[in-house]
């Protein structure tokens, strides 16, 4: 059993801040736990647009606090993200997240990262493995 806090890890390599500026995360699960999945609290600024392309992930979003728009680069299509909605990026889908409020969210991702991840020009994640 592992019991942790987000509180517990800020300011550890748990908690990463990304090179843009836009976003940090709490790692609070990582693929080194070995279950299958990562799970993050993450807060994008308000005021920041960042683009994300997961190629390699699939990410659920839980929003907690703050509100964004969110714009699949693929459709067009605009979705307003407020507290209490989720979405789930099942398709690979290339997306702009446009932040009114900080947003506060909890992310789930498959296959896990490693708490090393932050977006490259492409806005993807590498897909990155622990060491055996």
């Amino acid at each position: 059993m592992i019991v942790r806090s987000f509180k517990e890890i800020e300011g550890t390599d748990r908690h990463v801040k990304s090179a843009s500026g836009t976003w940090e995360s709490k790692r609070i699960v990582l693929a080194k736990e070995k279950v299958g999945f990562s799970l993050h609290e993450t807060i994008l600024y308000a005021g920041t647009e960042t683009d994300m392309w997961y190629a390699n992930h699939i990410e659920a979003v839980v929003c907690t606090k703050g509100d964004a728009e969110l714009t699949d680069r693929e459709t067009g299509k605009t979705y307003h993200i407020t507290p209490g909605t989720m979405y789930l990026l099942d398709g690979h889908e290339r997306h702009t997240l446009k932040v009114k409020e900080d947003f506060h969210c909890i992310c789930v991702f498959n296959p896990p990262v490693t708490g090393r991840e932050d977006h490259d020009e492409n806005g993807v994640y590498p897909l990155l493995t622990e060491e055996v």
